[in-house]
């Protein structure tokens, strides 16, 4: 397999890494640092198992992807762990959005 041919797995990694780099050299909120948000992500962990697990699972699929377009590695339920990257970038990143608002608000009323 080369990168070319994940079709999926190469813009999860993208985002994932756009969003980590967002925080550390532009935003700098400090949300990696909070437990609040590590609970958060522990939440939508909680539901996204359940959710994505019947989704995906091999054996009745309701959403199918074409194996040439991810890696492969499918855990618990037969979840893309692609799917998990993807939650952690689009959750992450609105967390990021908000908080960054909150602050600027907090900032203009000083």
């Amino acid at each position: 397999m080369n990168l070319t041919s994940v079709g999926y797995t190469l813009p999860v990694l993208l985002a994932v890494l756009a969003v980590c780099v967002a925080e550390v050299r532009w935003l700098r909120t400090g949300l990696f640092r909070r437990p609040a948000y590590w609970l958060t992500m522990s939440i939508v962990l909680g539901f996204q198992i359940p959710v994505d697990g019947w989704l995906t699972r091999l054996d009745a699929p309701i959403v199918l992807y074409n194996p040439e377009h991810i890696l492969g590695v499918r855990f618990p339920w037969d979840i893309p762990v692609e799917d998990f990257l993807f939650g952690f970038a689009l959750v992450t990143a609105a967390l990021l959005g908000w908080e960054r608002g909150r602050q600027r608000r907090a900032g203009a009323q000083r």
